[in-house]
């Protein structure tokens, strides 16, 4: 993927309600209310700069780097 999503304000904004929740766990934070809705607008965001994830493999993938990166750096 050529766009560096962790310097995207949705990806801080991701890292900061993240580390603010407590939860251990990127996947069970995605899931919830909060963790879904900054997943989505980063989705959206990837969108914007020419990333297509509308391909449900494509998206699979996409969030799972997003899933391993939150855990690597935001814990």
């Amino acid at each position: 993927m050529s766009w560096e999503f962790t310097e995207d304000a949705a990806f801080l904004a991701l890292c900061d309600a993240f580390k603010e929740s407590g939860e251990t766990s990127a996947m069970e934070f995605l899931a919830n209310g909060e963790g879904a809705f900054h997943f989505q607008e980063l989705s959206q965001n990837a969108a914007g700069e020419g990333i297509d994830l509308s391909d449900s493999t494509d998206l699979e993938e996409f969030q799972q780097e997003v899933i391993d990166t939150m855990e690597r750096i935001c814990l």
